[in-house]
Formats: structure tokens, sequence, C-alpha cells
């Protein structure tokens, strides 16, 4: 495999700190930044200009946005984030009292939430299904599918977990469900740009970030809804679009909504191909598992064995258990950023704590090296 060298010259990263979080809130490319900067001056320049440009140039990106994806463009629509198109596909759906919300215990907190909330509106239950960290595809999709009865009005499912960094069967999952006549929902926050067509899997509902991977600007995500629910489907916010009957035109234009993000977001995915992102990440892959390796091996513990870890995502178990503080762990990441200088998050699972590592094209090995030498004083 030919070895790509790292670069941070395409970001404007604080190059003193060690950037291993990139599947939070990722970080923008210079180019992007820049772009993104001269669309929101041209909007100052002139507001009302700009607003009158601002239909035929969301066409433009989403069309883009959506060939990326190799998703049919009439079923995609932009949403500031995949919690956004949880929420909307959620709203969507017949959920009826006493049916079950069916989740896994791999799922999203913020789309826990949403379910739960929906779940309350609807006097519906919701049901978390336990997987277990080092389940493979077989067994995945055999606990999910014990669940999936006559009361259950959807299944809400992560394509790679945010908690957990793994790859769940999306295709089996999504055909056990249309042999029983129940909708899915696919989480899909991380999976643009690290499963190539990710919405391709027929589910009903399936939305992602482009904001992680892709390194677009924040608050820019898509939401790829199948043609039975088109008409149905509608944005949060009520708006001038209200009545358009064509699904990405009604979620277009949300008033005076910051659409540069939306309009800048392409140039990443230029930046990505100009990087020769499919070897990259396959290189990627390599250095988080070097990478995850020489951390755990600096704090004692390991690296989780999961059946499908995500291509750039790796855990590191923490050398203490217990149960769950966010709290604590918001200290703990606080500690790191200012007293190791390095940004990481923390993920727990069965009462197992992890540090979640990321890899992006501006990582080398000497950031695992610098926090493996690090992390040990914080304990």
């Amino acid at each position: 495999m030919t070895v790509l060298s790292p670069r941070p010259d395409l970001w404007s990263l604080d190059p003193d700190v060690l950037h291993l979080n990139h599947g939070s809130y990722g970080a923008v490319p210079r180019r992007t930044q820049e772009l993104l900067a001269a669309l929101r001056a041209e909007t100052e320049a002139n507001p009302m200009l700009w607003f009158r440009s601002v239909a035929e140039r969301l066409t433009t990106s989403r069309l883009e946005l959506a060939a990326y994806l190799n998703t049919d463009p009439a079923g995609f629509a932009l949403v500031p984030n995949a919690s956004a198109g949880i929420t909307a596909a959620l709203a969507t759906l017949p959920i009826r009292p006493g049916r079950r919300i069916v989740l896994t215990n791999h799922a999203y907190g913020a789309v826990r939430f949403a379910a739960e909330r929906f779940a309350r509106a609807s006097q519906a239950e919701v049901v978390i299904v336990d997987l277990p960290l080092e389940a493979d595809d077989e067994t995945v999709v055999a606990v999910i599918s014990a669940e999936l009865d006559e009361r259950a009005s959807v299944l809400v499912v992560d394509q790679i977990s945010s908690e957990t960094a793994t790859v769940l069967p999306i295709a089996q999952l999504v055909e056990v469900c249309k042999a029983r006549g129940i909708p899915t929902v696919v989480d899909g926050a991380h999976a643009p740009a690290l499963i190539d067509s990710p919405a391709a899997d027929g589910a009903d509902f399936w939305t992602g970030n482009f904001h992680k991977w892709p390194a677009s600007p924040r608050a820019t995500a898509g939401l790829v809804v199948a043609e039975k629910w088109r008409r149905e489907t509608l944005p949060l916010i009520v708006s001038w679009s209200e009545h358009d009957e064509r699904l990405p035109e009604r979620f277009d234009m949300q008033g005076t909504y910051d659409y540069a993000p939306w309009i800048a977001a392409p140039e990443s995915l230029r930046v990505l191909d100009e990087l020769n992102w499919p070897v990259r990440r396959a290189q990627l892959s390599a250095l988080i598992d070097e990478g995850a390796k020489v951390v755990a091996k600096a704090l004692g513990t390991c690296v989780a064995e999961v059946a499908h870890p995500a291509a750039t995502m790796r855990l590191v178990e923490l050398p203490f258990r217990g149960e769950r503080n966010p709290a604590a762990g918001a200290a703990f990441k606080v500690r790191a950023s200012k007293e190791l200088k390095a940004e990481i998050t923390l993920t727990s699972f069965d009462d197992r704590v992890f540090v979640r590592l990321s890899a992006h094209a501006y990582n080398s090995r000497r950031d695992y090296e610098l926090l493996a030498e690090r992390l040990p004083a914080l304990f």
C-alpha cells in the first residue's frame, strides 16, 4: 500500500494540540473556510441579493451532495445535523399507542431522547435491544429480529455507532424489517466518507453528517427519504416552502437560516478527492489500528474488540471502571485539553470506559505516540 504523508497544511488546526477527535465536530479545510467566509461576506454586502440567489445555489450544492452519496436527489433533503434528520423521520411515521420504537444500546444519546419524546407523545414504548460489543453480524441481526414483533412501529439503528465505533449490518436489518412491514430509520451520522453509498440499503429514512469525515462546514447533513414517505415528510421549521410538493425544496428554504455552510459543503468533497480519499481512508485505517495499540500499551489496557470497527475510529479502554458519569467524563476531557494539549472524547459501554480515537488526513503516527506519552499522567 502506498504510504501517504499527513496533510495538516490543508487545515488551520493548532499545531501545538493533538487533534484526535475528528469524529465529534470535524475540522474544516482552509479552502472551504475561505469559501465560507467569502459567502458570508457576500451575504452582508447585499442581504437582499444574497437571499434571492440562495435557492439556485442550494440546488447546485444539494445535487452534488446527493451524487456523493450515490442517492436519488429527489429524496435527498438538507438538514442541520443527523439529530434533525432523525427527528423529522420520527415525526413522519405513524406511531400508535401501545406500539414500540426499537433501538439498540449502541444508540446515540440524542437519538434515544428523540425516541423517548415521540413515545411519550404517542403513548408508545421505547425498547432497547442489548447488543454485546463483540457481536458479529449474524448475532446482531438475530438479537434485533427477536424484538421486531407486531408491536414494533419502527427500528431506529446506527450505521456506525458513535458510542462504540461499530459498523452494524444495515442491509440485513432493512431486509428483515421490510419482510415484516416495519419502517427503518438509519442513523448514519458517521457514515459519509467512511462507507461508500451509505444510503443505498433501502431504509425508509437515512440521515448522515457531512461535517464529520467529509470535513464540510458544521450544520451540514443530509436526510434520504424513501419514495413512499416523501409527501408526508416535513421540515422541523414551518416556513414558506411548507406546501412545496418536492421534498428537497420543502427543506431548503427555512427563513433566515445561515445557508453558507450548505452551499460551501461540496468544496470539502473536492479536497477529499484531491487527497485520493479511498486510498487515504485505507491508510488512515491502518494508522488508527497502529495508533490505538500504542496508546493501549502505554495505559496497560487493550483496544476494544468489535466485529466491524469503523474505518477511522478505535476504542481504547481506560484503566478504570464504574457507572456512567457524564460530569466526570467531561472533566477528564477538559483536563486532557488543558494539561496534555490533547483533544479526545470518552465513551462508555457496559460499565467500561474508552477513549475513542479518530484519524483524518492531518494525523500522523506521532500524534498517537505523544498521546501515549502524556495520557497515563491523568490516572
